[in-house]
């Protein structure tokens, strides 16, 4: 997965871009399917906001969160993507047994 951070009003120190990797790597646990990701990390005031879209097979997501620290921001803001993939994950798999039984009235 290749991940474009970028912040506005925040220098993106090494420590930032690698936690924020370590903790994107938890995403794809759940769905390995995910192509890209941008993550816009912006500070205004005392207000630290983390925002990201995903790019996946056959959909975008996309998840923001609001905090006071940085690190709890992208703690959020993962947290909240989690869910999203897989609830994704969930809709594209198919639920219905291939080689189930028949039913009653097409037994041979």
């Amino acid at each position: 997965m290749k991940i474009d951070i970028t912040g506005q009003h925040l220098d993106i120190t090494d420590a930032l871009r690698g936690y924020v990797e370590e903790k994107f790597q938890r995403l794809e646990r759940h769905f390995d399917n995910v192509v890209d990701a941008h993550v816009m990390l912006r500070v205004e005031k005392n207000r630290h906001q983390a925002e990201a879209t995903l790019a996946l097979s056959g959909a975008r997501l996309f998840a923001e969160a609001t905090e006071d620290e940085m690190y709890a921001a992208i703690d959020a803001l993962i947290d909240k993507l989690d869910r999203q993939v897989v609830k994704h994950k969930e809709k594209r798999s198919d639920h219905h047994r291939e080689d189930g039984r028949l039913g009653p009235n097409l037994e041979s």
